[in-house]
């Protein structure tokens, strides 16, 4: 359980009891104790078992792959997968490679609905490079419509484990990973992947940056 599930089902919980002493109204009453329950759900941060192994790259974020393409950057070629994050999947973050942090960018945006392709340009989001010893992988917290928070706990420099917890989108939002382009693609548009635990693909030994 991430530590704000326990903030706000606590004060939730709270504000249901002076609801009862003061009203004894079960109805009204239980309009913060279902909202207590549902954020003690969400902010739920379940055990995940990481594959180990050279190579591989997994998912940042539990959702549904929308998107999986070989696009042109300013760097290069790159394999870019979308995942997007509906509410009710576990939001928090997971690191896809292990390495060393070598970029952290949060950028102001917009709160656009996460489907939408132009959320990735537009949107708030955190963008972050690991240079995993051989090979860069980015990858993109994105705000949506709903998340209007997203927590990054990493910083340049930092040294990471593959599958290690680094922050949250609050509420629905997406992730974008960005790999080399010789990245051999391990899930398909339309798979429900699992922060930490599915692997998104396997980038060959001597890979490219």
């Amino acid at each position: 359980m991430v530590r704000d599930g326990y903030f706000y089902g606590i004060a939730l919980l709270a504000v249901a009891v002076i609801v009862w002493f003061g009203t004894r109204m079960p109805g009204l009453t239980a309009v913060p104790v279902l909202l207590a329950i549902f954020f003690l759900w969400f902010f739920r941060d379940p055990a995940r078992t990481v594959p180990q192994g050279p190579g591989l790259v997994v998912s940042p974020g539990d959702g549904r792959v929308e998107e999986a393409e070989w696009i042109e950057t300013t760097a290069g070629s790159r394999l870019r997968i979308t995942i997007f994050l509906s509410v009710f999947d576990v939001h928090v973050n997971r690191v896809p490679v292990g390495g060393t942090v070598s970029l952290v960018e949060h950028r102001e945006g917009e709160f656009l609905n996460a489907m939408k392709p132009e959320s990735a340009v537009k949107n708030e989001q955190t963008l972050v490079t690991i240079d995993a010893d051989g090979y860069h992988v980015s990858f993109k917290q994105i705000a949506g419509l709903l998340a209007r928070r997203i927590i990054c706990r990493l910083q340049p420099g930092d040294r990471v484990e593959r599958g290690q917890r680094m922050g949250m989108i609050k509420f629905g939002s997406r992730v974008d990973v960005l790999m080399p382009a010789e990245t051999e693609l391990r899930v398909k548009v339309g798979q429900y992947v699992k922060g930490g635990s599915t692997v998104l693909g396997y980038v060959p030994a001597g890979g490219l940056n």
